[in-house]
């Protein structure tokens, strides 16, 4: 059996009983079932929801981040999908928009939206400081770049959000390796203080190391220890 599939289909084939669906799989989404043992994760999830819009969607958002290397998307996240479906259930979410063929890419099968229309979405769609997290771990893993991501903003100058994305992807940097270390990093930005400069290297010739964040001329670093 695979992993995910539709319900109906294996049972008109013959793949499966009834008795065996109930029992050896749980439902994810309507008629879309995965195997009990398999833990949720961000890509069960994806492949779940990308099977049950019978691949007429394309995959954006926090899931398409995952799927391009971003660390830090619970698995709870719902998955943001882009498509014609009229309505989604519980832990999908669908969007009805104006999407271009060369901002979408397949990755593991699924279509998917590129790095830069996901920081797009990622930017118009999630508030502010959970925005910054996200984009600055698909910058660190795809080295998207905000001037990039603004081009998309000509291309749609009516979508929506656009007042808070500009906002988020001038604070996106892909130095922030942690979300605790963008989430010190914007406050200290709220507080007034200059933006730091991110991963700053420090050596005694010999040695080196690197300090989350901090300011050169005043030489003051500061390091988020996510152990503590």
């Amino acid at each position: 059996m695979r992993e995910v599939f539709i319900g109906s289909e294996s049972l008109a084939s013959g793949e499966l009983t009834r008795g065996r669906l109930r029992w050896n799989y749980r439902a994810m989404f309507p008629d879309v079932y995965a195997e009990k043992g398999l833990a949720p994760s961000v890509h069960l999830n994806t492949v779940g929801a990308w099977v049950w819009s019978r691949g007429a969607a394309v995959i954006t958002g926090r899931a398409a981040a995952a799927l391009h290397g971003a660390l830090w998307i619970a698995a709870e996240a719902p998955i943001e999908m882009i498509g014609p479906m009229p309505r989604a259930p519980k832990g999908i979410v669908v969007r009805r928009e104006r999407i271009e063929a060369d901002e979408v890419v397949e990755r593991d099968g699924l279509l998917v939206t590129t790095p830069q229309r996901t920081a797009f979405d990622l930017a118009r769609h999630l508030p502010r400081d959970a925005a910054v997290i996200h984009l600055d771990a698909l910058a660190r893993a795809t080295d998207v770049k905000a001037a990039d991501v603004l081009l998309l903003a000509e291309r749609y100058p009516r979508a929506r959000g656009l007042p808070r994305s500009s906002i988020a992807l001038d604070l996106m940097d892909g130095g922030g390796h942690s979300p605790r270390e963008t989430w010190l990093r914007l406050q200290l930005i709220d507080a007034g203080f200059p933006r730091p400069r991110t991963q700053i290297r420090v050596t005694d010739g010999f040695r080196q190391a690197f300090i989350d964040m901090g300011y050169d001329e005043p030489m003051v670093g500061l390091d988020y220890d996510g152990r503590q």
